[in-house]
């Protein structure tokens, strides 16, 4: 419990009407969870106004109301208090009511269109091998030390990510790596949490159906880094055209890491196989299990992360070495097969492209590229059209079929994707809407030593449509494939 004004500490309050001295039992954005003693934030969001159901929250028991207009109806029993924005006065209000655990814990937030999660995942991984007790809060999983908690979105609302980061401490954790989504950063879910550092990874076409605009898009990652103190560091891949824009106006220590300009931390290629990637990192040649030139870029800000949490480099390098990425990252299944199976999570244009061009890498020459590729519902639809292009063009086949189509029809989401590909491209593709009849159909055209990548889901074990999710697990259906083909 704590007393209202306190945990309204750096709220810019427009007005108070009532008790602010009252004793808050909990804090709550939904007013179907609203208990006797609540503080009841009404938040705007995207499918409801929380201010519709002030009347709810009161009648249930919620002694004080965070709004941004009062409602017509005012209790006599709750005290009122109104500001500008209360999604962003919802993080604030979060941390000062859970102790602000953020300060107590080193909290490492990753940002970017791609390499997100293969990013804080090798950081948790690293950190837990050189013996700290970590936290992660990712797209796949949320993970407490060893303790496995399912994660909804890739970041969570502004109470989850506190009372996590209390579990945490309370299983003394001294760090914690989030990925950070621009629309967390928009609908204000990391406001009032004290980052001791952020990381950029890139950016690329995604998310425009929520961002409108490319350039807002921008802005949404950009604001991690405007939000950061001067005790913290910033590290962004210098390479990416829009790296040195996330550190404009930024407080934080400024690093970069990269493979082609000057760099804080400066990697080079040395050798790229499908066995792994031998690195040129500090005057040291050093071999990694991961694959493919967008893992080196992985590697490589998280080396650089490691150095500014003031690890030593030598220690870091021999123990980043021997990990392995997150689930669903171009993770070969079942190897030693009759052809090679790569289930990615690839989701956007660039995404798609740099797996297709790492496996473009590997090959002699006279192997088949059997891509099975689908778009998601209700997201961006301007990147369907650019997704089956960019497959076409890199695939000797390629299987269009559903992903989580959610509530739209997963033939119309592929005719868009249809759209992209040109009259030469349109003989080498087939239409499956069945996702594993598509992934089926990949491996009985395969023949050895061919290679299939089955594109979009990654660790998803379910796929989504008209509002249900079935199970659904891509590495499941490939393993049970080869094994049908390869006998």
């Amino acid at each position: 419990m704590a007393e209202l004004k306190d945990i309204l500490y750096r709220v810019h309050i427009t007005s108070t009407s009532g008790d602010m001295n009252v004793e808050v039992k909990g804090v709550c954005f939904d007013s179907r969870k609203i208990q006797p003693g609540f503080l009841f934030i009404a938040v705007k969001g995207i499918q409801s106004d929380g201010h519709q159901f002030i009347e709810k929250a009161t009648s249930t028991g919620a002694i004080a109301v965070l709004c941004e207009k009062l409602p017509e109806v005012i209790s006599d029993k709750a005290t009122y208090v109104t500001v500008k924005d209360t999604s962003k006065a919802l993080g604030i209000v979060a941390g000062n009511f859970y102790g602000n655990p953020s300060s107590k814990i080193k909290l490492i937030g990753v940002t970017g269109t791609n390499g997100k999660t293969t990013v804080a995942t090798l950081l948790f991984k690293l950190f837990t091998y050189l013996g700290y007790r970590c936290g992660m809060l990712s797209t796949v999983v949320n993970k407490i030390v060893d303790k496995e908690i399912t994660a909804t979105h890739t970041t969570p609302d502004p109470i989850q990510i506190n009372e996590l980061l209390v579990q945490m401490l309370a299983e003394k954790c001294t760090h914690c790596f989030m990925e950070v989504s621009s629309h967390s950063v928009v609908q204000g879910r990391v406001e009032g949490l004290n980052f001791a550092g952020a990381l950029f990874t890139n950016i690329t076409h995604d998310h425009l159906d929520y961002h409108r605009t490319f350039e807002s898009y921008i802005r949404a990652k950009k604001g991690l880094f405007d939000g950061l103190s001067s005790d913290a560091f910033a590290l962004v891949n210098v390479d990416d055209k829009r790296g040195m824009v996330m550190l404009q106006n930024s407080k934080a220590k400024k690093q970069t890491y990269g493979l082609k300009k000057m760099a804080d931390f400066k990697g080079k290629i040395i050798t790229n196989s499908i066995e792994g990637l031998e690195l040129e990192i500090g005057e040291r040649n050093v071999w990694f299990k991961l694959i493919g030139d967008f893992n080196a870029y992985n590697l490589l800000a998280v080396y650089g992360a490691a150095c500014l949490l003031g690890e030593d480099p030598e220690m870091v390098l021999m123990k980043l070495s021997a990990l392995t990425g997150a689930p669903g990252r171009f993770e070969l299944v079942v190897p030693g097969s009759k052809f090679t199976a790569i289930v990615d999570y690839a989701h956007t244009p660039d995404a798609l492209k740099n797996v297709l061009e790492t496996i473009e890498h590997f090959r002699s020459g006279n192997e088949q590229v059997i891509s099975v590729v689908g778009c998601g519902g209700d997201r961006d639809k301007t990147k369907r059209p650019l997704m089956a292009a960019i497959a076409c063009k890199y695939s000797s086949k390629v299987i269009f079929t559903s992903d989580n189509p959610r509530s739209e029809d997963a033939m119309e989401i592929i005719k868009e994707m249809q759209m992209g590909v040109g009259p030469t491209d349109a003989k080498k593709t087939l239409v499956m809407v069945d996702r594993e009849e598509a992934i089926k159909t990949a491996c009985m055209m395969a023949k050895e030593k061919d290679i299939v990548l089955v594109a979009g889901k990654g660790h998803e074990n379910y796929q989504e449509i008209k509002g249900v999710k079935y199970p659904f697990d891509d590495k499941e259906v490939l393993t049970r494939m080869l094994k049908m083909f390869s006998n």
